[in-house]
């Protein structure tokens, strides 16, 4: 099936998001924030921001480390309360004539660009949930993709992504699982091509959903344009202090060893599903996995009385009632589930 174009609709609920999901006593698979995090170290440059909280907060130490972490200026840096807020301010300050979101992917852009007052048009992915740069329409102006993509875990070559950008047409890039990719081949964060917004968070890798910590590049006029539209002070002490420590070399190269030992354990938890007869979504490289799983709401409940929660999938636009997405763990914790899965005859 080819990737197609439809106009937006409130078929489904765009505000239903992993954390709704879990509960007291369930094994957490719905949710994709790296376990056992933040690190101790990072904790503890946390605990000692909370000395400074008298003082306004000063976002340049950390602007400037995101500038050196991408190689970009300081100027096409901003800073904002997660990826979430990025998505709201670029859904109140753009004025699109023809705002595209491509489908599958995380909710949020859309609900912002539907809350600010503008029609949405769905491009919904076909086979595979492979990038069709020919399904968007030629005269959209506001593009939005992920990349690698929630829930798929599908990664988009960043050439395919880039050609998405002409003039007058601004593209923004969910980048919030990019750094679960070892290396990260296909960020655009480094390159920028003119036209495109690349959003980043520290929620996913570092543990940190609670502390509300993300950061938007691009233009530095598009930049100044959602800084005049944020509030005051709208990034906290403790999220800067996150920020900059999480974009030191040394941190950088935490995450890239995550990234590796994450790789190994989401292909063998893939193969495992694959190898029961189900249809896992290929080329997963995100912290969790998209499988079509036979009336998966009737599985998701029964997982759910085992003590397990994951994913239901039919909040996602271009997915349905026999969708799943599985979180990926350690070992001991997928095996366990696995085995739960087995004695439910999947």
């Amino acid at each position: 099936m080819a990737a197609v174009a439809v106009p937006e609709t409130g078929d489904v609920d765009l505000r239903h998001h992993g954390d709704s999901e879990v509960g007291d006593g369930l094994a957490d698979f719905a949710v994709n924030v790296r376990a056992g995090t933040p690190p101790a170290w990072l904790a503890e440059r946390l605990r000692a921001s909370l000395g400074g909280l008298a003082a306004y907060p000063d976002p340049r130490p950390a602007r400037r480390a995101v500038a050196r972490r991408h190689g970009r200026a300081p100027g096409e840096v901003l800073l904002t309360a997660g990826a979430a807020e990025a998505f709201v301010l670029l859904a109140r300050v753009l004025e699109p004539r023809r705002a595209v979101v491509v489908h599958p992917q995380f909710t949020e852009p859309e609900a912002a660009l539907r809350a600010a007052g503008h029609a949405v048009e769905r491009v919904v992915l076909g086979k595979d949930f492979t990038l069709d740069t020919a399904a968007v329409p030629a005269d959209a102006d506001l593009v939005v993709i992920g990349n690698p993509t929630n829930p798929t875990s599908v990664l988009h070559p960043a050439d395919a992504v880039a050609a998405l950008a002409r003039p007058g047409r601004t593209v923004v890039v969910d980048e919030a699982f990019m750094d679960c990719v070892p290396g990260e081949p296909e960020t655009l964060a480094t390159r920028l091509p003119a036209g495109i917004a690349v959003i980043r968070s520290l929620t996913k890798t570092w543990g940190l959903a609670g502390l509300r910590a993300g950061y938007l590049l691009a233009d530095p006029r598009l930049v100044a344009r959602l800084a005049e539209a944020q509030p005051l002070w709208a990034v906290s002490t403790p999220a800067l202090v996150a920020i900059e420590a999480c974009c030191e070399p040394e941190a950088v190269a935490e995450a890239e060893a995550w990234a590796v030992e994450l790789a190994a354990e989401r292909d063998r938890l893939a193969a495992e599903l694959a190898n029961r007869g189900l249809y896992v979504v290929p080329e997963a490289r995100a912290s969790f996995l998209c499988l079509r799983v036979p009336d998966a709401l009737g599985i998701r409940a029964l997982l759910r009385q085992r003590g397990y929660a994951v994913r239901r999938g039919d909040t996602f636009p271009g997915l349905g009632t026999d969708w799943l997405r599985i979180a990926v763990r350690d070992r001991a914790s997928n095996d366990a589930l696995l085995e739960v899965l087995g004695e439910l005859g999947i």
